[in-house]
């Protein structure tokens, strides 16, 4: 695990409810906009939720009613020059290609630039009814290169809406965005975080290598176009699943008509 000690975090929250840790950015006077600290705080966050196995769920937000994220701070930017990240991209997530656990962002306000970013390293994603999505970077003569958004958006909408979002700059609804697969649902701006967080339980429901094969297999199998190939290809966790002794336990408490007693082995 990291060195990093989650209580000590200034520009994040790191906080665990059993085996669900929720990360929220905790800049709300520059609408959770990131700076280097803060993107480098939220890889530490993540670092710490991979590597605790007593963690099966995360769920990402941002601080205050306004805004889930809005960016970069062009303000810190511009006094200062530094625009780093670390490796694992914006807000610590987005070039994260190995983490296996679900991650479901709760969408509590603005989300815009890499906002949006953050959502496309989200598995699920709930918002509430006055949140706003949008790219506007083509706006001020950039591209929404910097998270993975231009390839993640054609895997996880449809392309029309894709180029809508980038080409035009302008900015959907909560509504929208739902109906397009942006998010999966809208939900009372008071209730975000309670219908994530009833998300995270229905997962806790699963056998936890069952989600993480899943989800293991889902994204890898996108690398390749060709479907006879990733149908044949080797999926480490799958493996490991089916191997594994809640593989036994899941069919027998099926029969026995009880709960099963997953132990993640």
């Amino acid at each position: 695990m990291t060195a990093m000690n989650p209580k000590n975090f200034q520009h994040c929250r790191y906080e665990v409810d059993g085996p669900v840790v929720t990360i929220t950015i905790n800049r709300p006077e520059v609408l959770n906009a990131l700076h280097p600290q803060g993107h480098q705080e939220m890889s530490d966050a993540f670092d710490c939720f991979a590597a605790d196995d007593s963690l099966r769920v995360a769920i990402v937000t941002g601080s205050g009613d306004r805004a889930f994220c809005v960016g970069t701070d062009l303000k810190f930017l511009a006094e200062t020059g530094l625009a780093n990240k670390p490796k694992t991209g914006f807000a610590g997530m987005t070039h994260r290609f190995d983490l296996w656990k679900p991650v479901i962002g709760a969408v509590n306000g603005l989300c815009l630039g890499g906002g949006v970013e953050m959502l496309g390293g989200c598995d699920l994603a709930v918002a509430s009814e006055h949140a706003r999505f949008g790219l506007p970077e083509t706006r001020v003569g950039l591209a929404a290169s910097g998270g993975g958004t231009l390839q993640r958006l054609p895997r996880q909408i449809a392309m029309k809406h894709a180029m809508a979002l980038v080409l035009t700059g302008q900015p959907i609804s909560a509504q929208e965005a739902a109906r397009i697969g942006l998010i999966n649902e809208v939900v009372p701006a008071d209730q975000v975080l309670a219908r994530a967080r009833e998300l995270a339980e229905e997962i806790l429901a699963c056998a936890p290598l069952a989600v993480m094969a899943s989800k293991q297999v889902m994204l890898q199998s996108l690398a390749q176009a060709d479907l006879s190939a990733v149908m044949h290809e080797n999926y480490p966790i799958l493996q490991q699943m089916l191997a594994s002794q809640d593989a036994i336990e899941g069919p027998k408490a099926f029969a026995e008509k009880r709960k099963p007693n997953w132990t993640g082995s």
